[in-house]
């Protein structure tokens, strides 16, 4: 089982969200605990006004509303709606959510079975539930403790990045209109924003256009990107953009520009520790191989890592993005090193080995068949220009040896204190003993 735990600032836009689900098909309501009748009994005011009312108890808690997900295995598909109820309870009383207001929804919008739990952080004395924390440590707990009570598929031998890997929205399947086009985009966005570590919208939009969304802000005339809004869309299968823009107010997470640019600054620091992961898989493959650049990103992608190429009308590629999937990390290549950006990335890739090399027609003289050093350099460079250029890790290492081997220069000039004469002492001393 696979826990997901969001914190929002508004209650509206979470349980609209399910609501909104169970209005299109894709799911239902099948519980309430702490409310005063059954779930099938309350219409939406009389669900939604008992988490309002219990909000307004205190109202400095800002992120006062809860969201949870509980993701299970394909395989534990044949969950009743009594077990998935009761695994639910058993969640929350662990978490210590166990007196809180909640309803549970259970939704048919993926491959993998799952739940929806909506509840709220004011106790009903009017405190706060503090959830620093909570998902490292009582989450934690309470998961592996439900997988054992259960019998449940444990996260740890699952790889979540196969099991639980949102397939790419189908835009023939998308009736381009507003409520088709935000549910479709809604999904792709819960499944990135808060999952992988980008610093910038390019590096962003690197992941999404791999599930056929994109993110833009407009034209700089436009009164989108001066209000500095942002739009969300659909990619057809040539990657351009049909269908419905849908501003990211709009949709029930926090999607807006200003969210992403927190994240920017806060996915800086994350990604660093994973950096090694991608320049090692680009190293180990191009090291002493002739490889084209396709050769190289389906050797990653096979490493779990996909390549996004940035390409002008003409087909000039002029930059390259790394997605982990594995680390969930993005990187464009030039934050990795020279080595790993898109002009560095085609020249190594280009690099062709050297054919066998033939002596120059005036070496026939050499009598030994050796060359001078130098005139043995100029004359392969000459032949070769290529043959004497090294790439990556190897040019590194040539520079290093250059560094240690060159003769230590020396120099003959002395300070001037060194070189004056001690007459001017002695003289002192002369006058003294006068």
């Amino acid at each position: 089982m696979v826990t997901v735990i969001k914190t929002g600032n508004s209650i509206h836009r979470i349980f609209n969200y399910n609501e909104n689900k169970v209005k299109e098909g894709v799911a239902e309501c099948i519980g309430a605990e702490n409310y005063p009748i059954d779930a099938n009994k309350m219409n939406l005011s009389m669900r939604l006004n008992r988490f309002l009312k219990q909000i307004e108890l205190n109202e400095n808690v800002k992120r006062n509303s809860v969201h949870i997900s509980l993701n299970f295995h394909p395989s534990e598909s044949h969950l009743s709606k009594e077990k998935l109820l009761e695994i639910a309870a058993t969640y929350m009383y662990k978490i210590g959510f166990g007196k809180q207001p909640y309803m549970v929804y259970q939704h048919h919008d993926a491959a993998h079975p799952h739940i929806h739990i909506v509840s709220i952080k004011v106790r009903p004395d009017g405190s706060r539930i503090d959830m620093n924390n909570i998902g490292r440590n009582q989450s934690e707990q309470a998961r592996k403790a439900i997988e054992k009570e259960f019998g449940l598929v444990s996260a740890e031998a699952q790889k979540k990045q196969e099991q639980y890997r949102l397939n790419p929205v189908s835009a023939a399947k998308v009736l381009y209109g507003k409520t088709q086009t935000k549910m479709a985009i809604q999904n792709v966005l819960e499944a990135v924003l808060n999952q992988y570590r980008y610093t910038s919208l390019p590096e962003l939009n690197a992941v999404l256009r791999q599930y056929n969304v994109i993110a833009e802000r407009g034209n700089q005339d436009s009164k989108v990107y001066q209000h500095k809004g942002l739009l969300y869309r659909i990619l057809d299968a040539d990657g351009n953009p049909v269908g419905v823009p849908i501003k990211a107010s709009l949709f029930y997470n926090d999607s807006t520009l200003k969210f992403l640019e927190e994240k920017f600054k806060e996915n800086e620091a994350k990604r660093i520790p994973h950096k090694l992961r991608v320049k090692n898989a680009i190293d180990m493959f191009l090291t002493g191989k002739k490889a084209t650049l396709q050769d190289l990103i389906k050797a990653l992608e096979k490493q779990g890592i996909h390549v996004a190429l940035r390409q002008n009308d003409t087909g000039l590629m002029y930059g390259i993005t790394y997605v982990d999937h594995q680390t969930k990390c993005v990187f464009n290549g030039s934050v990795l090193g020279k080595q790993y950006s898109a002009k560095a990335i085609q020249e190594r890739c280009q690099h062709k080995a050297v054919p066998e090399q033939k002596l120059p027609p005036h070496s026939a003289q050499e009598p030994t068949g050796l060359q001078p050093q130098a005139t043995a350099v100029e004359a392969e460079t000459k032949a070769y220009p290529n043959a004497m250029q090294m790439t990556g890790p190897f040019k590194e290492i040539e520079n290093l040896l250059d560094t240690l081997i060159q003769t230590e220069h020396t120099s003959n000039y002395l300070p001037y204190q060194l070189k004056r004469k001690r007459r001017k002492r002695k003289r002192k001393n002369l006058n003294n003993n006068q």
